[in-house]
């Protein structure tokens, strides 16, 4: 197990040296991810500027929802999508042989083997989010601790749905216009979960566990998180971090390399 710390710092290490040979990419990201987080912001002062509110959510607790969206969105950019996208390219160009053959976890390889910092704008601006929310509710850092537990389990369940959607590319191989569904249907993640009719909240609950990504983790924060609902997300997390796994062992049985 420990040569795994030392090989993240290899990846990371090289993909940081490589990304920096084009720094202004980073302006551009940053002000790409401010952007964003305007619309994001414009978006919800629509709901909100004449006195409607989403039922049991301040202004302030709203914005708690969306700074948790804003850092998971930029994790994703930062960790997952350039990886996803790895696992379609070397599927397409046989270079997964030699990730099967390395001794090491395949899927831990491809899970972590490139980094984006162009993500790190979104994160940086969802944790100032988080803490300028926090501070006009009079939340302490109990507060935030009280967090972490299901916005790990959010980052868990984020991973474990990317990665599965990333191994269908060994049956489909372009699987690009489907990562952009997921991706829509987690932008539902910007609001609290009261703000979508009962259909859509039964969807974003049991179908595409979004509630689970935002709310989950925002009304613990808050102080108002039920323990039931704490428990089902780390269930959750647990769950599709097994069923990751065992779908990519599963999925592997029907590579075809391109040796053979």
């Amino acid at each position: 197990m420990s040569k795994y710390p030392n090989l993240l710092k290899l990846f990371w290490g090289s993909a940081i040296a490589a990304e920096l040979e084009y720094r202004f990419n980073f302006v551009i990201g940053v002000i790409t991810s401010v952007g964003n987080l305007l619309g994001s912001l414009f978006g919800l002062f629509l709901f909100y500027r004449q006195g409607y509110q989403f039922q049991g959510w301040s202004w302030h607790q709203s914005l708690i929802v969306l700074a948790i969206f804003t850092i998971l969105q930029g994790f994703s950019t930062t960790f997952l999508l350039n990886n996803l996208n790895k696992i379609v390219q070397q599927v397409q160009d046989g270079t997964l042989d030699f990730v099967l053959l390395k001794p090491v976890s395949s899927q831990f390889w491809l899970s972590t083997r490139t980094f984006s910092p162009w993500g790190l704008p979104d994160i940086l601006l969802g944790l100032f989010l988080l803490g300028y929310a926090g501070s006009q509710l009079n939340l302490n850092w109990l507060n935030y601790l009280g967090g972490i537990i299901p916005f790990s389990a959010a980052i868990a369940i984020i991973y474990s749905l990317w990665f599965m959607l990333g191994t269908t590319s060994i049956w489909f191989v372009k699987i690009y216009n489907v990562t952009e569904v997921l991706r829509g249907l987690l932008e539902a993640g910007r609001y609290p979960i009261t703000a979508y009719p009962v259909a859509y909240k039964f969807f974003f609950t049991f179908v595409v566990p979004v509630a689970f990504i935002t709310t989950v983790p925002a009304e613990t924060i808050l102080g108002q998180g039920s323990l039931p609902w704490i428990i089902s997300s780390i269930l959750l997390a647990i769950a599709l971090l097994f069923c990751s796994t065992k779908f990519w062992q599963f999925a592997l049985r029907f590579y075809t390399s391109a040796s053979s």
